[in-house]
């Protein structure tokens, strides 16, 4: 619900700032009458499409009780989705940190750990 009125209001300043093309003569928006919309007559209008905005729950309730519960699923798959991308990184950053034992091996020890058959290149076949 409050993703429409922002995308209504958003669409309606731009609508007001968004030059109107056309031949002032023809239909439409002329200079006269644009310079007869003035600030407060557009904040004055905005605020009665405000409150007739949120008059709809009581003019429309069963549409407000659909919205109401489209709004907690979508909540409630937002929630579950965070929780499965917080535990995606937790898990990543736990394989990425190196497991620490007792005693740590001296750089001597775990250096020279490949054996001939690893050092071996992977096996390529004949160049087509």
């Amino acid at each position: 619900m409050f993703f429409l009125l922002r995308t209504a209001f958003w669409l309606s300043v731009l609508m007001l700032v968004l030059p109107f093309g056309g031949d002032p003569k023809g239909e439409g928006p002329n200079a006269k009458d644009r310079a007869s919309i003035d600030a407060m007559s557009a904040l004055a209008a905005a605020g009665a499409t405000v409150s007739d905005v949120s008059g709809f729950c009581g003019r429309q309730p069963t549409a407000c009780d659909v919205g109401a519960q489209a709004l907690k699923l979508v909540g409630e798959r937002a929630m579950s989705g965070a929780a499965a991308v917080q535990d995606y990184l937790a898990g990543d950053a736990e394989q990425a940190r190196p497991v620490v034992t007792g005693s740590t091996p001296s750089a001597s020890a775990a250096s020279g750990t490949l054996t001939p058959a690893d050092r071996k290149p992977a096996w390529r076949g004949p160049a087509a």
